[in-house]
């Protein structure tokens, strides 16, 4: 069978509704140069064919079977196309090198036999489901033109470009001259920042310096392009830089001067007095903790909404690629020991006029792919993640991707944290070559989607360039062959180089020849060389004693590594393109020169939701499979199998539990030290339904709910940390937007400090806002709910103590720890039935911290069987779940639940108050479990049964619910399944 064909064929019968009899897959690769037939023999045998699994043939492969259509895909010019680069690496290795205008290119054909499906639009099949036309294009043949023609056709070359040049501003002109010319360079700058530009570039002291670099009193395109980049919302954070005057809840007037500042950075800063093992936080590309004497931890989480809005794939890829590059650049450099992702897309079974730019299910498909490539052929595990689905993100998509590593915590005599540019340090650029793609990523991503957002800033990711990066970077590093490591993210050269400069001497400076840069293809503009965000790429300072030695490691690792210039204490961030300079920028200019935004912030008005009519029957069985049958809640199996948790063999607590490990774990568990038994717990928190109510305790229960999970696996809460990561939809002109910014800004700050979880590290996204059209060219902006997702990571001493959530032993009694309240506001349940209710569940720290503390105490004692969190879905579906992941029955009475306003059963199961789990343990260690809890709230409520019955008993005594567990299991398996 061609097992790839066949999950084609699977795909478009899901996505299309088309059913074809069958489709082949067919890898093609076309060599452009003058090799003889002895040669393309011998390079089919040795490069491009597996003779245990594969066949192949030179000119075109024989049909094998009746056809009659075939698609064939491939990128377009200027993309990365890593499958050629790999052949044309494994060809050199065999001695083939490439003449100039020469090369290798990849596609995929897509034989197709239509059986008895209809006529269907070929075009349509490959712009819809094989190929996204951002970077790819696509070729089109029926059975008897491909008899005909034979050969395959090459769709994709490289690019040629024009002589590069550099073209100057002039910027005197007034201001809605400059805002449109801003809008035509996608250059992002406000009014305020382009009069602040355009004032440094007329002070005479900055003319009369610019003269001595050869340059006049206009502005380079290079240099404008480093403004906007640098300055850019994703870089600068403006709205979080913001002087925001507030009016709060109770008509009170403030003003708050940066919320990061003073929520975020504050908290930290006020918790870190009593956590020494926090050792970095808010300057480097990741937050770090000490995770033992010998070793350090870092975490970052990013975003990669704008481009994986537009490609899938290569927006997914490039994320979890250039995410894991964030603690490659922290402190002296860090092995990546896990990826994690989460997806917050539109409803699959969306069929409203709305076009978004990719259905929600083929963008699921095409973001998971990505992960799956980057994590999977990087072998770096990827052992946890998080999909929702709201109709709120079909304008815009939210893609969160998240990195952990391991630094030692002493290199080279020093503390692994720490780094420093010495004066005289050579720029040193290493890994990926520089191309068009990735241009204006900073910019595009600061601003909603639509129509004119620019295709340039897409990317492909290359995992298996940045792995090498990787394994050359660390030998470097316990070698002490540079000084300070820094990724090129956002902004390319322009990013790394500038802010690595900052910290070279007390001015800062460096001087940079982008004229040696090694380019995809010749002929780039000096601006889009500096801010080309092209992958895999890292700048190092390396002291000039020792480039030969990291010259000669990076040849080892296969890694191109190229001297670009020397860091300075100068004061200035030139660049030059040859002997001519192309950017001269004071530094002080450059990075702090952005004005600060002034902001209008109002609290919501308070809106009352009513509670919906319940008077009428309920079947709680039927409604309970309802539940778990509803896509939030739902098994997500499907999607956590694609992923390699394995890799580097750490894992502990995997992603799937349970009796046939088919149930999602409320937390993951690795060893990230093999010859310890020391761990770390990965888990998350996401909510943005509550936000439709309250912002503020939107951002708690989301914060609680990442820390409850690493509860749940046996952790801490002494030794947990979290990074923050806000999704909002565009809020400059809306102060109510604002206002929800600054609620959940200080909800951050209360529930961080009340719990002791320091934020690390962060990352916020502005501007989840999308215009799409409909069938008949409508135009509607869609904004995503406001979410602020929180990543935790817990330490845990003694892996060996850790639990799972499935319960495991007949017999065993059922507790529930914490106080179900009247809480269903924006609930699951609610949501069912088209209601959104009024009260929002709302975490009680003090009393969560007592549950937290006790749970940790029952774990380290050796008495919990399980453990299992109410979320989403609330009690009902907890129970549920810890029953069938176990294979084992339980027999539940709602009596004796401990309740504060709930009268009724089915707000009893299905409330979402925080802070609750269901915890099983031995009848034999009742009396010692429930003193430990005896200054919690908590009851025992049933028992574990060796029948598969799910039995409840209702407030009244009367059974409400009996059900299998098989049935109860079906109905949450049962909605991803189509995917398997």
């Amino acid at each position: 069978m061609n097992v790839r064909g066949e999950n084609v064929r699977k795909r478009i019968a899901d996505e299309l509704g088309l059913f074809p009899e069958s489709v082949k897959v067919v890898d093609v690769y076309t060599i452009d140069a003058d090799l003889t037939s002895e040669e393309l023999e011998m390079l089919r045998e040795k490069v491009f064919t597996d003779p245990v699994s594969e066949t192949s043939s030179i000119g075109d492969l024989p049909a094998q079977g009746d056809f009659e259509l075939v698609i064939e895909v491939g990128w377009k010019p200027g993309l990365t196309d890593n499958a050629s680069r790999i052949a044309a690496e494994a060809m050199h290795d065999l001695g083939f090198e490439f003449e100039h205008g020469e090369g290798i290119y990849s596609s995929t054909q897509y034989r197709i036999t239509r059986g008895e499906c209809p006529e269907f639009d070929p075009e349509m099949l490959a712009s819809g489901l094989l190929a996204n036309p951002l970077v790819q294009r696509w070729h089109i043949r029926d059975h008897s033109r491909w008899c005909a023609e034979g050969m395959p056709v090459v769709i994709s070359k490289a690019v040629v470009a024009s002589e590069p040049r550099v073209e100057m501003i002039d910027l005197v002109c007034g201001m809605d001259e400059l805002a449109e010319l801003s809008a035509e360079s996608e250059w992002g700058l406000n009014q305020a920042e382009l009069l602040a530009i355009k004032n440094y570039f007329g002070r005479t002291d900055v003319i009369a310096n610019r003269e001595d670099y050869g340059l006049t009193d206009l502005p380079t395109d290079a240099e404008m392009e480093s403004l906007a980049q640098t300055w850019s919302e994703h870089c600068k954070h403006k709205q979080f830089n913001a002087l925001i005057r507030y009016a709060d809840p109770t008509g009170e007037e403030y003003e708050i001067d940066s919320l990061f500042n003073t929520y975020i950075k504050g908290a930290t800063e006020k918790i870190m007095k009593t956590k020494p093992w926090i050792k970095s936080v808010f300057w480097d590309n990741a937050g770090v903790m000490e995770f033992n004497r010998d070793w350090l931890f870092c975490l970052k989480c990013e975003t990669h909404n704008s481009p994986s809005n537009m490609e899938g794939y290569g927006g997914a890829i490039t994320g979890i690629v250039g995410v894991y590059r964030d603690p490659m650049g922290t402190g002296m450099g860090a092995k990546i020991i896990f990826g994690y992702y989460g997806f917050v897309v539109g409803p699959q079974d969306y069929d409203g006029e709305l076009r978004p730019p990719q259905h929600p299910r083929v963008l699921l498909e095409r973001v998971r792919k990505g992960v799956e490539d980057g994590g999977n052929k990087h072998g770096v595990p990827t052992p946890y993640g998080r999909v929702l689905f709201h109709r709120s993100y079909l304008g815009k998509c939210v893609i969160l991707v998240a990195a952990g590593g391991i630094i030692p915590a002493e290199v080279c005599g020093k503390p692994g944290w720490e780094k420093r540019v010495e004066p005289g340090d050579l720029i040193v650029m290493a890994g990926g070559r520089i191309g068009i793609d990735g241009i204006h990523g900073a910019t595009a991503s600061s601003r909603p989607f639509d129509k004119t957002t620019p295709s340039g800033h897409v990317q492909i990711g290359d995992p298996y360039m940045q792995k090498k990066l990787l394994d050359m970077m660390l030998e470097a590093r316990d070698l002490g062959l540079y000084n300070f490591v820094q990724d090129n993210g956002a902004g390319g050269l322009n990013s790394s180089v500038g802010e690595m400069a900052q910290h070279c001497g007390k001015r800062g400076g460096c001087i940079l020849d982008l004229g040696k840069a090694p380019l995809k293809y010749a002929n780039l503009n000096p601006w889009e060389i500096l801010v080309s965000e092209s992958q895999e790429r890292m700048t190092f300072a390396v002291p000039a004693g020792k480039i030969g030695r990291f010259m000669n490691l990076a040849k080892k690792h296969n890694v191109e590594v190229t001297v670009l210039g020397e860091f300075l204490d100068s004061g200035i961030f030139h660049v030059k393109y040859g002997k001519d300079s192309v950017v001269c920028l004071d530094m002080d200019f450059l990075h702090d020169g952005v004005p600060q935004m002034e902001l209008e912030a109002r609290s919501p008005p308070t809106e009352v939701h009513s509670e919906p009519d319940l008077s009428g029957e309920i079947d709680l069985g039927e409604t309970l499979t309802a539940m778990l049958s509803r896509p939030n809640i739902c098994s997500r199996e499907y999607i956590a199998r694609q992923f390699d948790h394995e890799v580097q063999g750490g894992s502990v607590i995997k992603p799937l539990v349970g009796i046939k490990c088919d149930v999602e774990s409320d937390a993951m568990v690795l060893r990230p030290i093999l010859d310890s038994m020391e761990g770390l717990a990965i888990s998350s928190g996401l909510g943005p339904q509550y936000g439709r109510l309250d912002a503020y305790h939107m951002s708690a229960v989301s914060m609680d709910e990442a820390i409850r999970r690493i509860i749940a696996v046996g952790g801490s809460l002494d030794r947990i940390i979290l990074n923050d990561n806000f999704n909002w939809p565009n809020s400059l002109n809306d102060p109510h937007r604002l206002g929800q910014l600054v609620r959940a800004n200080q909800a951050l700050y209360d529930y961080s400090i009340a719990f002791g979880t320091p934020c690390i590290s962060g990352k916020d996204s502005m501007s989840v806002d999308g215009i799409i059209t409909d069938s008949r060219g409508n135009i509607e902006m869609i904004s995503g709910l406001p979410l602020v997702h929180y990543l935790a990571v817990g330490k845990i001493e003694d892996v060996r103590k850790c639990v799972t959530m499935d319960a495991k032993i007949p017999g065993d009694l059922v507790y529930v720890i914490g106080l179900t309240k009247n809480e269903l506001g924006a609930s699951e349940y609610y949501e069912m039935l088209d209601a959104q209710g009024g009260e929002v569940p709302k975490v009680d720290a003090g009393k969560a911290v007592n549950v937290y503390n006790s749970i940790h105490q029952a774990v380290r004692e050796g008495m919990i069987a399980s453990i299992h969190g109410c979320y989403r879905g609330g009690l009902g579906v907890a129970l549920a779940q810890t029953a069938f992941a176990g294979g084992l029955g339980m027999e539940i009475d709602l009596a004796k639940l401990p309740v504060e306003g709930i009268f009724r059963d089915d707000k009893a199961l299905f409330s979402e108050s925080p802070g609750r789990f269901v915890i099983t343990i031995a009848p034999t260690s009742r009396a010692r479990f429930e003193d430990i809890l005896r200054e919690t709230i908590h009851a025992c409520i049933g028992r574990v049964t060796e029948s598969r019955a799910f039995t409840l008993r209702g407030m009244d005594g009367n059974v409400v619910i009996r059900a299998d567990i098989s049935s109860l299991k079906e109905a949450w398996k049962s909605p991803m399944r189509w995917r398997a």
